[in-house]
């Protein structure tokens, strides 16, 4: 089975407008919502691919309930912890002549609903995937993807890690089978700037010399980089079409190159089911469709 950990589920409130002009009643042209956060995300569209997952993670007062049911809603198995106070977060995204976030904070979450987390965790078993995306909110302690994974350390458990800076590369040691930074967080990582590809894959290289077993770098508009668990290196480019959304691209990208891995174990596929997933998001106004997926691996 695979689990998927979202500690900070939102609601996703797109506002389009034409312009965005600061001091000023703006109005808008549309609005969506929709239900999410990183762990989600992925959730959602390993279900397009076929595979289901269970989604785990913490919900609060009745934007939760509202997560809850939209998740549902999307057919994704969740198993959620209901905080005691607070409310899940709403993100603000407004969509005008460029994008702009108002992301918010979350809930708190106490020492009692971290340890119902945690109670569900070690249910995994040997064999099972786990996914641990994204930030983590500042009640948390700063080294909980570190205890999580610790806490499974005695279990064949394949660990999928995308996040970013130290609570990126604390995990290290625990040998992920996957993470995904993208080109400016390895920088950031290193405290270096890129002028070439290569510079990039030697980095990338760097984190597998540190513990990751595969090392996919997003490049946003210049595509993707994978540095293989079986030393091979893989560049892929964007797929062709008009960007809508850049919400959950990330997400989408690696669900579609787990899924490839799970499926057939071969990098290049799954850089490429990937890539195509990430490009489905991008091109439309909520998370990929199986159907678009497909369309868009035929032209890679």
């Amino acid at each position: 089975m695979i689990y998927t950990v979202t500690f900070n589920p939102a609601i996703d409130y797109v506002v389009r407008t034409a312009a965005l002009v600061s001091g000023q009643t703006n109005r808008s042209s549309g609005e969506e919502m929709y239900f999410g956060g990183k762990g989600i995300n992925v959730s959602a569209v390993l279900s397009e691919l076929g595979l289901r997952s269970k989604a785990l993670g913490f919900t609060a007062g009745f934007t939760g309930e509202a997560i809850e049911k939209g998740v549902a809603a999307m057919g994704i198995d969740a198993d959620f912890v209901r905080l005691p106070e607070g409310n899940s977060r709403i993100n603000v995204k407004i969509k005008a002549d460029e994008e702009t976030e108002i992301n918010g904070c979350g809930p708190v979450i106490d020492d009692d609903s971290l340890k119902k987390l945690f109670d569900k965790l070690d249910t995994l078993t040997d064999g099972d995937v786990l996914v641990l995306a994204g930030s983590i909110p500042g009640s948390l302690p700063p080294d909980i993807y570190e205890r999580i994974l610790d806490r499974l350390s005695d279990k064949k458990i394949t660990a999928v890690v995308d996040a970013a800076g130290k609570l990126l590369i604390n995990v290290l040691r625990f040998r992920p089978f996957l993470i995904k930074p993208n080109e400016q967080e390895l920088g950031e990582i290193f405290g270096v700037s890129f002028s070439g590809e290569d510079e990039i894959a030697a980095y990338a290289e760097r984190l597998r010399e540190m513990g990751a077993r595969n090392v996919l770098v997003s490049r946003a508009g210049n595509g993707s980089l994978l540095i293989a668990e079986n030393g091979g290196r893989f560049r892929l480019g964007v797929c062709r079409g008009t960007v809508r959304n850049s919400v959950g691209a990330g997400d989408s990208m690696v669900a579609g190159f787990l899924a490839g891995m799970l499926e057939r174990g071969d990098p290049e596929y799954a850089l490429k089911l990937g890539t195509a997933a990430g490009g489905a998001t991008a091109f439309s106004d909520g998370l990929a469709k199986r159907e678009q997926i497909s369309e868009l691996m035929k032209t890679l």
